[in-house]
Order: C-alpha cells, then structure tokens, then sequence
C-alpha cells in the first residue's frame, strides 16, 4: 500500500509500481485530492489513519509513505500492527521537532494572508520551483489550487504540538529513508527518527532529494523490498 504525500496523489507512484509487477500493490488519492475531492478535509489526523485503515479492508501489508504519507503509515503501524506487517517511511515532516525549519514547505498553513487556494500554489511552487508552476497548463494549476483546502487541513492537523505517533511505540520493521540531496531538515529529521524507533533501519538514497519515488522509482522499490524482507 503506497501513501501520497501533500499536494500529490496515488498516481505520483505510477513508476514506482513498475517495479514490482511481481507484488499486489494499491495506492489510493487522499482526501481532498484528485479522485478523492469528494471526501472533506480532514478535521484530525487520525481521519487521515483511518482512511488507510478503509482502503486496506482488513488485508495485511507493507505500507509505504512518502512526505506526510510517511506519517500516516506510522501512525497507522502504531495503531495496527497486525494489519500493517511494515513501513517504509521516506522523509516525513515532523514539526513538532524543536530543529525542524520554521520556513518549511508547510509553514504555508501559519500565514494568515491569502486562502487555501493561494496557500497549495505557495506550497507549489516551493516544492517545484516557479518555472514549472508557471509551465503547468491553466487547469492543472487550478486544480491544484481547489486542492488547498485539503492541504490547509492535514498541514494544521500536523501542527498541533501532539505528534501522530510515538516512535518508541512502533514494533514492526521500518525503513527510513532520505535522499542525499534533500534538505537539511529533512535529513535531520529522518535520522533523529531512525535513532528513536527501536526497529528502524536508516537508508540514503543517493543523488534523491524529498521527490525520490518520481526521480528514483527503482530505488524507492528497493526500500519497500526490504521492508517486505523484514516483514
């Protein structure tokens, strides 16, 4: 089972699965994105859990996150450790952490100018830079800015100084990984997790920035193989 990140959707992980045509393997558009429009922002984290939770009806596995999909498959292996056998947890955003960047991506909920659609293009454009948003057709672009009600929502849910999950809590198999290219603080980040969680195994996956499962779908493979070895 792969989770999307913020401002993404279950698509994102289309090369990804090309590598393990010799696995089941489900993704799913969070709420408010894509395919999932029609389901509401959601109002807690834990929405966010139990809409994994759904999609997984009762099948054991490895789950698989990148970005804030991370945090939901580690909150949902908290919670259900017999449901889910093992993560791979690739840069989840953690800030509550008193390192992590103040002007991160997400930071985008804290300011109080402009409306959610404003806020998913600043988010936009701080994660692909302006030359592509500005590449983007007109319709993409405005359908990424009608996802930022959905943005807003899961970012604030994050920020409610009460993290989603305990990292000494986890028992099942995590791998942890970030790219070498990827920012400071999400190396930092990652690494402080890799040290907390007392079954996590730590991997870098060299010359990826926080984008690896788009511009090294291969490599995110090889870490969802190792966790289903460990599984």
């Amino acid at each position: 089972m792969l989770v999307h990140g913020s401002m993404d959707r279950g698509s994102t992980f289309n090369k990804v699965a090309l590598q393990l045509t010799d696995c089941t393997v489900v993704f799913y558009d969070r709420r408010g994105y894509a395919g999932s429009r029609s389901r509401p922002p959601s109002r807690s984290f834990q929405a966010q859990v139990e809409d994994l939770f759904e999609v997984l009806d009762g099948r054991s596995g490895v789950v698989a996150g990148h970005s804030l999909g991370a945090d939901v498959a580690l909150a949902g292996a908290q919670q259900q450790p017999d449901l889910i056998r093992a993560v791979v947890a690739y840069e989840p955003p953690q800030p509550w952490l008193p390192f992590w960047a103040a002007h991160s991506a997400g930071s985008v909920v804290e300011r109080a100018d402009g409306t959610p659609a404003d806020a998913a293009e600043r988010f936009m454009r701080r994660m692909v830079g302006d030359d592509i948003w500005q590449r983007l057709p007109a319709r993409t672009r405005q359908q990424r800015r009608a996802e930022g009600p959905a943005l807003v929502a899961e970012l604030q849910s994050l920020r409610t100084g009460v993290p989603p999950f305990d990292p000494a809590s986890i028992t099942v198999p995590v791998i942890l990984g970030h790219g070498s290219a990827s920012r400071p603080h999400h190396v930092q980040g990652t690494s402080w997790l890799a040290e907390q969680i007392p079954t996590a195994e730590l991997e870098v996956v060299d010359g990826a920035g926080h984008g690896c499962h788009r511009s090294h779908p291969a490599a995110f493979a090889s870490l969802i193989r190792k966790a289903i070895a460990r599984a």
